[in-house]
């Protein structure tokens, strides 16, 4: 014999109104601005940021999650803008390095990168800047080693990792 049913005590779960196949209206707070687009719920952070909200700073590098080049911020956590959906960004904050600068100011970060020389080509330093200024926020600067190993999701092509490492060291150290 079977034991009796008993009810659960847990809160029914909230069933959310179906969106797409197609194009849905999206609402996004990137830098602190409400922004409406229409796009498949498929589209990632990184391309609406892109193609529908002209933000070009995050780059698409790998399109894969390897690389950091399209790194931003929801919520003050680093992201993968490439692997994130926008819709699911829906009631939450995201910044990105064109969110940094306040009043025509450059971040501290960004200031840091241009005096240490932290780029070559460029195309990685967003993403670097955003994960840079992430690790000193979360406390991960403490060395080089620890810098270095918070800072491995992203990619450098050309090298120019004792130039970020020197750069992040100035905004931690205070001499910017």
């Amino acid at each position: 014999m079977s034991a009796p049913h008993t009810p659960s005590r847990a809160p029914a779960a909230v069933v959310l109104p179906e969106r797409g196949p197609g194009p849905v209206k999206i609402t996004l707070s990137v830098n602190g601005d409400e922004r409406t687009f229409h796009a498949e719920p498929r589209v990632s952070l990184l391309d609406a940021l892109r193609e529908r909200l002209a933000l070009t700073g995050s780059k698409k590098g790998c399109d894969q999650g390897t690389c950091g080049a399209c790194t931003v911020w929801v919520d003050d956590r680093r992201v993968l803008a490439c692997l994130t959906l926008a819709i699911a960004c829906e009631g939450h904050e995201v910044t990105t390095v064109e969110g940094l600068a306040e009043g025509g100011e450059l971040h501290a970060m960004q200031s840091a990168f241009i005096e240490q020389d932290a780029f070559q080509c460029g195309f990685c330093t967003p993403g670097q800047i955003m994960s840079a200024v992430a690790l000193l926020k979360e406390g991960h600067a403490s060395d080089d080693a620890e810098i270095g190993e918070w800072m491995s999701g992203n990619i450098c092509r050309c090298a120019a990792y004792p130039h970020i490492r020197a750069a992040i060291r100035t905004v931690r150290d205070g001499s910017r």
